[in-house]
């Protein structure tokens, strides 16, 4: 019988630093986030980052916390829930780091005699710190729990039409009521040394701006293509003009070279070349979180008006939206269906 696995990042079980303490320990030791040996990973997790972290992050949650919890675990049921009405296998939800892991997640299905399981990471792009340790992690857990599983893996999907329609949908939706001078797309960041690591040709990626530009097998898995990819095909479909768009990449870890430009930098540049109203969107997540709440809609939201800026707008992300479900639901619908 075929079931489906949602798989988002995860949350903290509550806006306090004895929750976000563990929760930041799972995800910072996770050796595809911070991809350096295991000592020196521990070091600098634990014997730096976890002193202080904690609570500055616990901080940041609190702000947007819900009163029904975590935005990003809320939305993800949501979505989750609306999916189910519209497809005819069972599908559950699980989260990369926190309680609701992809270990509870299988055994809901297997409970349910699901024995051929799509994997479905909820990241449009592929990374390393997102969409490899989710596969990797539930390849270990199946070998290890579930051996009598099949798994069918859901790629990449930041150029599938469906995707891309559902996105310049719900980003248009939000410009028709906004007089904005300027959209910008912000998409996480990563190390430059992931994109090397995940450069199946081992030669592709010089990270220099013409690489991703041409044709390449690296490109299946270089999340730096697949976000110009992605912005390149939402802004053909809503017909942007060029000069009035841009990307960056945000959420940088101090000490690394991360993939340029930087938003924050960017943002705070914007208003002396005269752009006083912007628009921002986060293709780069499906579910709003702790980056978009909290480091988008209020901390570039205020230092874009710090820097002379007059009004900003911080475009939700798809989430729950009735289009990005039905889309949803259609692909998993085709694979249950074996079209």
């Amino acid at each position: 019988m075929k079931g489906v696995l949602l798989v988002n990042l995860g949350s903290p079980e509550s806006p306090t630093p004895k929750d976000v303490k563990p929760y930041l320990d799972e995800f910072l030791m996770d050796k595809y986030v911070i991809d350096v040996p295991f000592l020196l990973r521990a070091l600098l997790v634990r014997g730096i980052i976890l002193q202080t972290r904690p609570k500055k992050s616990a901080e940041a949650y609190a702000k947007i916390w819900w009163e029904e919890g975590s935005p990003l675990v809320v939305i993800s049921e949501r979505m989750t829930k609306k999916v189910r009405t519209q497809v005819d296998v069972p599908v559950a939800l699980a989260m990369r780091y926190g309680k609701m892991s992809i270990l509870k997640g299988l055994q809901e299905l297997k409970n349910k005699g699901v024995d051929e399981v799509m994997l479905f990471p909820l990241y449009p792009q592929h990374a390393m710190a997102s969409t490899t340790t989710i596969l990797v992690l539930a390849e270990e857990l199946r070998q290890q729990h579930f051996p009598e599983m099949k798994f069918t893996i859901v790629p990449a999907f930041y150029n599938k039409p469906g995707y891309i329609k559902a996105l310049a949908n719900s980003i248009k939706k939000h410009l028709d009521t906004f007089e904005y001078d300027h959209l910008l797309f912000s998409y996480h960041g990563i190390p430059k040394r992931h994109i090397r690591k995940t450069d199946i040709t081992k030669s592709h990626c010089k990270i220099d701006g013409s690489c991703c530009n041409t044709p390449s097998p690296a490109h299946e898995f270089c999340y730096r293509h697949q976000c110009y990819e992605t912005t390149k095909q939402v802004v053909a479909y809503l017909g942007i003009p060029e000069g009035k768009y841009s990307q960056t990449f945000q959420s940088r870890l101090a000490g690394d070279k991360w993939l340029t430009p930087y938003t924050d930098v960017e943002i705070n540049k914007m208003p002396e070349k005269g752009i006083k109203k912007l628009a921002v969107v986060t293709p780069a997540f499906v579910s709003d979180c702790l980056e978009t709440l909290e480091e988008i809609a209020m901390e570039a939201n205020h230092q874009f008006k710090e820097h002379g800026g007059e009004e900003f707008m911080a475009i939700p992300c798809m989430n729950d939206g009735d289009e990005w479900c039905a889309t949803v639901s259609t692909w998993i619908n085709d694979w249950a269906n074996n079209k």
